[in-house]
């Protein structure tokens, strides 16, 4: 079975890039001791665009979506802090299967 690939595209005004940054740095380790997980990387935007892609690779469809209805939904309740507020004003999940993979030679 190929590993998923999911991609979270953010939309982050620029004045709240730091804000988001920050939060995923605070959060670290959150999602690295889920079953199935692989991979996680948090790109920021270099030129030409305001969004910002989480990347996090899995096993399969079934432990991302685990993670989903676990995991995640802890990690992203509202606190109650109203400067918990959503960083990203708008968010696409794109969804891929690894067809190919490699790594440096070594």
């Amino acid at each position: 079975m190929p590993s998923v690939v999911k991609i979270n595209v953010l939309t982050v005004p620029a004045e709240q890039r730091e804000v988001l940054e920050t939060r995923f740095a605070s959060r670290a380790g959150a999602v690295e001791g889920s079953d199935g997980f692989e991979w996680f990387e948090l790109l920021r935007p270099v030129e030409g665009t305001d969004q910002y892609l989480v990347y996090t690779r899995w096993a399969s469809e079934e432990a991302f979506q685990a993670w989903m209805s676990g995991p995640m939904q802890a990690a992203h309740r509202p606190s109650g802090d109203a400067q918990a507020r959503p960083a990203a004003s708008g968010s696409t999940l794109w969804s891929f299967e690894v067809v190919q993979s490699t790594g440096p030679k070594g």
